[in-house]
């Protein structure tokens, strides 16, 4: 049972940051040292334990999200381990939603990178607090000050160090710890032995200067330690340690630590600022969501055992053995094995068959999950992800969550007719694990299409067919996901009546279609009189303009960021009928939209470069050449670092030829940051290749 002062000893984590910034190799540290595992696994070996697909330890990275529980000074710890390529972003985003807290890793050579900004957003979004760790600090170009200052300008933070590294570099051999005023370094083999080290002198100007910003910083958050700062009175470190705590769980400060995974150096420290500043399931307000059958009241769930059950399933996998297994985050009640739940989302009764602990592929089965936990779940029949789990006397509807759009797409075919139902079923397992991942058949050519938030991303797809699944497939080329919009207003109407089945349909739609602001969505407005038609026909309507949002007029993407109006009709008391509203309004959108000067949309990547001064050159008449939009240039421990945009169709194989250009020693990075009008040239030559209209 998940008693309170069980709570109080329980933190749910992520570890998150930029590609390579070390993320993996840190949580192994924690593993080890919490005597989780025995022996040290590396990345760059294959032999990471939560890199446990084929795919990472080939590529060293971490691709999906893995979950595990450790335990540090009585504390249990739930961590998840997230990736850092923005092709698998969703699993960071997915992750942070049910997280209380979070690690967030940053290169002390490349400081701020674009995929450490994405999930700082993803982490503000969903107001989970931070401890930020500066690893790598035995890094050449390692520089401590410079990344606490990105992290201030670039991310807004009010980062505040707790540390100071003692060197840098091959000098770097321990840290000096601002609130206890004590310096460590480490001993032993693999880091084991923590030695109490005298603060080096030439090291006191910068130790003064730092706990003087670090008194500031707390002081200016607790009236009562500033009335004491004032009066020149002391300060213990407990109060220190509970002011840093209470701002870092507000988010108005963020704790810096320093270290070096790899050299085993400052990771028992991290986890002693994890328990000491990231918050347990009692510090955090109840959890907020819906009344299933009204959804404008709200109900809330105290983290609480004696409250009703209550979870979120976050993330779906499938298995070989065990078929679909939903990893849940419990915020309220118990549940126990083989009781049944309501799923709010889908208004089903669900049975779960068996309930896990995690310890990334390794599973050990339990009788019952309380408040508070992660856990995994098999036998979940209609539960897919940002769904809610819930007590069938209690329902309640949590926040779901969103998904990015696709921005990459690949033909898709079974290399042998036998493999045509077998494929289908292997896409719609992997559809089910990822919101990002979809398949759909082109309307004209029957030809299937896989979709994704990368070239990386696709590649994995195909792959996890050929090992997992026993597929093989052919593949085309990458194509852009790309959108379509208006630019101007339009009109259409429409008059549907038909005689089917016997019986005659009616139906008359008048629409006014709109640009909206770019990122804006779609919006639907009724402006029509019940009198010319009843209400019980206007959700028919708006499905019919779904339907041909998604369909396209220009090229056939869907139609994105417009207003629909409708704003006139017309029925028939004896003929009128849902189907002929909705076939009425479908044919009204697209005569609108022909009016409403249909324009393409291309996915634009921020794309950052890190470049020799001797390469710049080439780089960025490369990038000119790409459509490329140069944003900044900046130079950082011998390095440029480029920023710019770039539309993703010049950005197929870049990989390549950049390591071409700068013979293997230039390196980038790129996330989508927006849709954005193709040159209508360009559109009117997209548009001939895909539909074959001049």
């Amino acid at each position: 049972m998940a008693s309170p002062a069980n709570l109080k000893i329980m933190r749910n984590i992520g570890v998150m940051a930029h590609i390579d910034a070390g993320k993996t190799t840190t949580t192994e540290r924690i593993l080890y040292y919490t005597k989780k595992v025995h022996r040290l696994g590396e990345v760059h070996e294959g032999t990471a334990v939560m890199d446990w697909m084929p795919q990472e330890q080939e590529r060293g990275i971490t691709i999906t999200a893995a979950a595990t529980t450790c335990f540090w000074k009585e504390h249990r710890i739930n961590i998840i381990d997230t990736p850092g390529h923005v092709d698998f972003t969703i699993e960071v985003e997915r992750s942070l939603r049910v997280l209380d807290g979070a690690i967030a890793v940053f290169c002390a050579v490349g400081g701020v990178e674009p995929q450490s900004e994405t999930v700082w957003r993803q982490a503000d979004k969903y107001h989970v607090p931070r401890v930020a760790y500066i690893n790598k600090m035995d890094r050449v170009g390692a520089d401590f000050q410079a990344v606490v200052a990105e992290i201030r300008s670039k991310l807004k933070a009010n980062a505040v160090p707790i540390q100071l590294p003692i060197g840098a570099e091959d000098s770097f051999s321990g840290l000096v710890d601002l609130i206890s005023m004590k310096a460590f370094g480490w001993g032993g083999e693999r880091g084991d032995e923590l030695l109490e080290l005298s603060i080096p002198e030439a090291m006191s100007d910068d130790v003064v200067g730092a706990r003087a910003t670090l008194m500031d910083a707390i002081t200016s958050l607790d009236d009562k330690l500033a009335e004491k700062f004032i009066m020149e009175q002391p300060i213990s470190e407990a109060e220190i340690l509970a002011a840093l705590r209470s701002g870092t769980i507000a988010s108005k400060i963020v704790p810096v630590v320093c270290g070096a995974s790899f050299k085993n150096i400052g990771v028992q420290p991290l986890l002693d600022a994890v328990i000491a500043f990231l918050p347990s399931p009692l510090d955090l307000p109840a959890v907020k969501g819906h009344d299933v059958n009204n959804l404008d009241t709200i109900l809330e769930r105290k983290p609480a055992d004696d409250e009703p059950f209550a979870a979120l399933a976050f993330k779906i996998a499938s298995d070989s053995f065990s078929g679909t297994i939903a990893f849940l985050r419990v915020y309220s009640g118990t549940l126990d094995l083989g009781k049944p739940v309501q799923n709010a989302s889908k208004k089903k009764k669900e049975k779960i068959g068996k309930l896990l602990l995690m310890h990334a592929n390794k599973r050990e089965e339990v009788q019952r999950v309380s408040t508070g936990e992660i856990v995994a779940a098999i036998g979940l029949r209609f539960t897919s992800t940002g769904d809610t789990l819930c007590s069938e006397d209690h329902p309640i509807l949590l926040e779901k969550m969103d998904f990015p759009e696709p921005v990459i797409s690949i033909a898709i075919e079974p290399k042998t007719q036998a493999d045509t139902d077998k494929l289908k079923k292997s896409l719609d397992v992997m559809m089910l694990e990822d919101p990002t991942f979809r398949v759909t058949t082109h309307e004209d050519t029957g030809q299937m299409l896989i979709s994704g938030m990368g070239e990386l991303h696709l590649e994995i797809i195909r792959d996890r067919l050929l090992r997992e699944f026993r597929v093989d497939a052919n593949v085309g080329s990458p194509q852009v996901s790309y959108r379509e919009s208006v630019s101007d207003a339009g009109s259409g109407d429409s008059t549907v009546e038909r005689l089917m089945a016997g019986k005659n349909h009616f139906g008359q739609v008048t629409l006014r279609i709109s640009p909206r602001a770019r990122g804006a969505g779609f919006e639907f407005v009724n402006q029509c009189s019940f009198q010319k038609i009843p209400e019980k026909y206007i959700g028919s309507i708006r499905q019919g303009v779904i339907e041909a949002l998604d369909a396209g007029v220009f090229a056939g993407f869907p139609i994105v960021d417009c207003q629909v109006i409708l704003i006139d009709g017309s029925f028939r008391e004896a003929d009128s009928s849902e189907i002929a509203f909705k076939i009425a309004s479908t044919l009204a959108f697209r005569a609108a939209c022909e009016k409403a000067k249909p324009v393409l949309l291309e996915p634009i990547m921020s794309c950052e470069i890190v470049t020799p001064d001797e390469c710049m050159g080439e780089i960025i008449g490369d990038l000119n050449g790409r459509r490329g939009r140069i944003l900044n240039m900046i130079s950082r421990s011998g390095v440029q670092v480029i920023r710019s945009e770039v539309p993703l169709k010049e950005m197929f194989g870049y990989s390549t030829h950049l390591r071409s250009m700068s013979q293997g020693r230039a390196s980038y990075s790129m996330e989508p940051a927006r849709y954005d009008l193709v040159a209508p040239a360009i559109a009117k030559e997209i548009r001939f290749r895909i539909t074959g209209i001049e």
